[in-house]
């Protein structure tokens, strides 16, 4: 297969977007990004920070870069906000439509099933339009709920076509293990969350503990991975220096 493109979690700089969103864009662009994910989206409206769709479109056409993912509230996915999430994100251009945290859901097994269905509802409703949904990674998702691991719920209850969005270093960080995630749910996970653990602060991809090498060989080899997103960003999400170091970190990896 070919190079998976490397882009960038907006969250990452969210003080940064919420400051100056056309001169974010045009630093993570500058950077060497080619693609982006915003985040916080709720359905309720046709725009984000601030910004119309069209608007934002129009910035990213100007930077070359693609929208990439979006992260979303789960009541983006439900009743009349998903027509609006779709048109949101048919504008943009992006087909990932993830789920970025829903801890009270992942706390219990009813309502893990409950938030399972709330995905499986939304890929079917979304699939005529080539559009995906899934769901992104948190430490709380690794926790043991009803005497097994709550991710593993969500995704032996999901359709095969739910994106499982990975994030290596939010995974570790709850006491999972990335590398087993990876291997028991094969061509799951179309998008991946690069981040590392264990490492100094301030420490980026490659100065941590995790086997980038068989991360991506997994990727690579095991899953239909599109894209890898690096979410690594200075406090308060200001500043470009760490994300500047992550992508010349994957660059040395031969990555980017």
């Amino acid at each position: 297969m070919g190079r998976i493109p490397v882009a960038f979690q907006l969250f990452s700089v969210r003080g940064e977007c919420e400051r100056n969103l056309p001169a974010t864009l045009n630093a993570v662009r500058d950077i060497g990004y080619v693609g982006v994910e915003p985040w916080g989206y709720g359905g309720d409206a046709l725009e984000w920070m601030g910004h119309p769709a069209s608007e934002i479109r129009r910035m990213l056409d100007d930077n070359g870069l693609a929208c990439c993912g979006m992260h979303l509230a789960t009541g983006a996915l439900i009743g009349d906000n998903l027509a609006r999430t779709m048109e949101m994100n048919q504008v943009l251009g992006n087909r990932f439509l993830i789920i970025a945290w829903d801890q009270p859901r992942m706390s219990a097994r009813r309502t893990i099933l409950e938030l399972a269905g709330i995905l499986n509802s939304a890929a079917e409703a979304l699939k005529p339009h080539g559009l995906w949904t899934g769901y992104h990674a948190h430490g709380f998702d690794f926790a043991v709920v009803e005497g097994e691991i709550a991710w593993d719920t969500l995704f032996s209850n999901t359709h095969a076509d739910v994106i499982m969005q990975l994030d290596i270093g939010n995974c570790a960080g709850g006491g999972g293990d990335p590398i087993g995630t990876l291997r028991k749910f094969p061509n799951r996970a179309r998008s991946v969350h690069l981040k590392d653990y264990g490492g100094p602060e301030g420490s980026v991809i490659g100065e941590g503990k995790a086997d980038w090498p068989e991360v991506f060989r997994l990727c690579e080899e095991t899953q239909n991975t599109e894209w890898y997103v690096v979410e690594e960003g200075g406090p308060d999400g200001m500043g470009f220096d760490v994300s500047a170091r992550s992508f010349a970190a994957l660059q040395a990896m031969g990555k980017c």
